[in-house]
């Protein structure tokens, strides 16, 4: 199964957040554009969104048009609060319709991928000819599931790659399933995956919050021949405007005022009350500020940027609504001791802008590949 890959960031919706996620998985390849054109003259506040696309995902199901029904339930799940008992059903249609139906018959392999005492689980699709040109092992960042990066997968695939898809703590089945709770020590899973499917010379593709996440395992996996990186934020306390970070520094010395102000904002605004609690959920804490705690773990220090030896290629939207363009340069100034750093920033003329270059993700992954393909020792 391919994918194609459409071009362009369209205004389904005048709300930031919901117009970036009705433009992700038209620009993935799962969704046609008429259909989130429906969703977006449909929604009017968060509270449509999910009866919005649960319909569309039936309507999707009664027509047969499975990738589309699996990839609208993963969306009406998406905004979902996690105490809400319908999030872990809409999970689960999600799940039941992506394997069952969309890609039923495919030659993909499912792994449950031993890791302290529980599983990550895991992806594997072969080279379309073998004997294959390297392995590309893929992972997301904060929240994201493994299924969402199939296309991709199936993209490297075709291009003569050995590929393994996983989720990590914190992500989809291994926070859902096994109870794994976000960690910024990815090596360890990283590690997990290695080790289970006897590799030792791979390409790490990180994703979002992955992209941090992948120099960190690649700073202590050397088996990491190869990082690519997609939307790194490096250091989420370096982020604000320097005033901005003086003044969170110093409220951050008052965990009790500051649970008060982030439960003041979620009453305040259900994009806030749906932010906080998705970070509560995925680290599996109590209050805002223990959740903060996990989130700013996600620095600098901890990322050890100058232990990354690797070959490197790191790319980012000029236009990110999530990370600004600073951080791209910071990542890059910090890796060192790299063997080789390549950066390419996409601007709007090219409609990969946006954050994780969606708009136009057909481009941002022929950079990837032609990358791969110039670096010595792959085949």
């Amino acid at each position: 199964m391919q994918f194609e890959f459409p071009v362009g960031y369209h205004a389904f919706h005048n709300v930031k957040i919901i117009n970036y996620q009705l433009n992700r998985w038209h620009s993935l390849g799962y969704v046609p554009l008429e259909t989130m054109q429906s969703a977006g003259r449909q929604i009017r506040t968060f509270d449509d969104w999910t009866k919005v696309m649960v319909s569309l995902a039936e309507q999707a199901s009664s027509e047969s048009r499975w990738m589309d029904a699996a990839f609208l339930y993963r969306a009406a799940e998406f905004f979902v609060l996690p105490s809400d008992p319908v999030k872990e059903t809409l999970y689960n249609r999600f799940r039941d319709m992506f394997y069952n139906h969309a890609i039923a018959g495919e030659p993909v392999e499912r792994h449950e991928v031993p890791f302290e005492g529980v599983y990550l689980p895991a992806l594997r699709i072969m080279a379309e000819s073998q004997p294959a040109r390297g392995t590309i092992v893929i992972h997301g960042g904060f929240d994201s599931f493994i299924e969402e990066w199939y296309a991709c997968a199936t993209f490297f695939a075709g291009h003569g790659y050995d590929v393994v898809m996983f989720e990590g703590p914190g992500q989809g089945a291994a926070l859902k399933k096994a109870g794994l709770t976000l960690t910024h020590e990815w090596e360890r899973p990283v590690a997990a995956v290695l080790d289970h499917f006897y590799l030792d010379d791979v390409t790490l593709l990180g994703i979002s919050m992955g992209g941090w996440l992948c120099f960190r395992a690649a700073a202590f996996e050397p088996r990491v021949k190869r990082v690519i990186a997609s939307s790194i934020a490096f250091d989420y306390m370096q982020i604000p405007p320097l005033p901005v970070r003086i003044l969170v520094s110093i409220l951050l010395r008052s965990r009790g005022l500051m649970n008060s102000l982030a439960r003041l904002k979620m009453w305040a605004s259900y994009q806030e009350r749906w932010g906080i609690n998705n970070l509560m959920y995925i680290t599996q804490t109590t209050t805002p500020m223990d959740a903060t705690d996990v989130l700013l773990s996600f620095n600098e220090k901890n990322q050890h940027p100058e232990l990354v030896m690797q070959d490197v290629l790191i790319l980012t939207g000029a236009d990110d609504h999530f990370i600004p363009l600073k951080m791209h340069f910071k990542q890059v100034d910090a890796l060192m001791n790299a063997r080789s750093v390549s950066g390419r920033v996409f601007t709007r003329d090219s409609q990969a802008e946006n954050h994780c270059q969606v708009g136009n993700i057909g481009l941002a992954l022929g950079v990837m590949l032609t990358w791969i393909e110039e670096m010595p020792g792959v085949g």
